[in-house]
């Protein structure tokens, strides 16, 4: 006589169903974890700049990069008075066009250029600041975590603090 086989609440089905679920949410986890936190490159013969009319092209090794918003009117004047360790590129959010002063590079660029530009490097409050350094000839690397500041007061306290 055959036996009648029941089935049983936790069947190695069951189990191995649960493994291989949570397996795959902890692997979209580490996925997303790694890829917001990964750092960028930025070539800029890709991503073409302005300084005036003219096409920026990077000459230091290294640059701080600050994306804000000339909304504020005090932003622009409080970039062109800062006199940190490393030259400054600051991008405005409406692509106003400002005069360079000493420390400070000022650019805008085309509205594809700067929505690729947040896109790549995640950018979505300002004023946002991070560092930059040169891999080869344009290429450049993110060289920090961006950080998002609440007032261009703060920027040299956030610079010398990294």
């Amino acid at each position: 006589m055959a036996r009648k086989r029941t089935k049983s609440f936790f069947s190695l089905s069951t189990l191995l169903a649960s493994f291989f679920g949570a397996a795959m949410i902890a692997g979209a986890f580490a996925y997303f974890n790694y890829k917001f936190s990964e750092y960028k490159f930025i070539n800029f013969k890709d991503f073409v700049f302005y300084e005036k009319s003219d096409i920026f092209m990077p000459k230091a090794k290294k640059y701080i990069v600050v994306f804000y918003s000339s909304r504020n009117r005090e932003s622009q004047k409080e970039l062109a008075k800062l006199n940190l360790n490393l030259p400054i590129i600051a991008i405005d959010y409406y692509n106003q066009a400002y005069k360079n002063s000493k420390y400070t590079t000022f650019l805008r660029a085309g509205t594809t250029t700067s929505l690729k530009f947040i896109q790549r490097f995640n950018i979505y409050s300002v004023p946002s600041i991070f560092f930059i350094k040169r891999v080869k000839d344009t290429l450049y690397k993110q060289d920090s975590m961006i950080r998002k500041l609440d007032n261009l007061k703060e920027l040299s306290k956030e610079v010398d603090g990294l």
